[in-house]
């Protein structure tokens, strides 16, 4: 994404109409930032549902089937001892460190899975394109052609009649 606008609204309910009325004149919408969660953003920018829990659940199962193996193993084969009476294989004593190393792996995979899909962390390229957007501005962010100086002038008077604030055109 070379060229952009960036049009900032004060308020949510401003930024679901502004961005209801760009939609609707088939202006492709790049991002929209905000500073708190804004209900009914996402029906309107038509996002899917996140995988994020199917991760969490692939990540907990292996944590879980890891740890009940590594346990069985350790237990009846590598260096079994017979404390107070018990069979090598209890499964039941084997639930408590199952079920710590199913939360462990889940909670991990889901954070390594949300920073590269969102292509966070060490090496990433962050574009700032707003300083107040984390304070108290809803940011919207319309990719734009290279060479297509009168489709931006159609978008800034787009945006403009959807009410927003400041309309700036970055490359």
């Amino acid at each position: 994404m070379n060229k952009y606008l960036t049009a900032y609204y004060l308020d949510e309910e401003d930024l679901l109409k502004g961005l209801k009325k760009i939609k609707s004149k088939g202006v492709e919408v790049a991002d929209v930032l905000t500073p708190f969660p804004v209900h009914g953003l996402d029906k309107v920018l038509g996002l899917r549902r996140s995988r994020l829990s199917i991760i969490a659940f692939a990540g907990g199962a292996i944590g879980a089937t890891l740890g009940f193996l590594f346990q069985a193993w350790v237990f009846t084969r590598a260096y079994p001892i017979n404390f107070g009476g018990k069979p090598y294989f209890a499964v039941p004593s084997f639930m408590p460190v199952t079920f710590e190393l199913a939360v462990l792996f889940a909670a991990f995979s889901m954070v390594f899975a949300f920073l590269i899909s969102n292509n966070l962390g060490p090496g990433s390229k962050n574009i700032i394109h707003d300083e107040q957007i984390t304070d108290d501005r809803f940011l919207l962010v319309v990719k734009m052609d290279e060479e297509d100086d009168e489709k931006v002038k159609a978008v800034e008077i787009i945006l403009s009649d959807a009410g927003a604030q400041g309309i700036t055109l970055k490359a």
